[in-house]
């Protein structure tokens, strides 16, 4: 019978080893992937009036991405200013990228 508390306490040890090396893993990859853009603001977050203000340290040109919870791409453009007008979508939750330079940030955006 002591057998098998030792063979069930050693798995059980051996499943929260991997585990929370398994956890670290993804927390260090995910750091790595993503090199963000210096000081970005995106306001106002939910947008209301069709207009989403997006500034940066940079301030620089921006190429901006915007996929709804699917996925597919619902807008695509580049702005040299801090406006962005998002009045043509529907109402409903996306996931703005932002491209600056090299630097690469990904936001939710709720439009209303």
């Amino acid at each position: 019978m002591t057998k098998n508390y030792f063979y069930i306490a050693t798995l059980l040890v051996f499943f929260f080893t991997f585990s929370l090396s398994a956890q670290e893993t993804k927390s260090q990859s995910k750091t790595q992937d993503n090199t963000s853009i210096e000081g970005l603001n995106l306001y106002p977050n939910p947008v209301s009036n069709g207009k989403v203000y997006i500034t940066s340290k940079n301030d620089s040109d921006k190429n901006i991405l915007i996929f709804d919870v699917l996925g597919k791409k619902v807008l695509q453009t580049t702005i040299s200013s801090r406006e962005l007008s998002v009045s043509n979508l529907s109402p409903g939750v996306y996931i703005i990228k932002i491209n600056e330079g090299e630097a690469t940030a990904t936001r939710k955006l709720i439009v209303k």
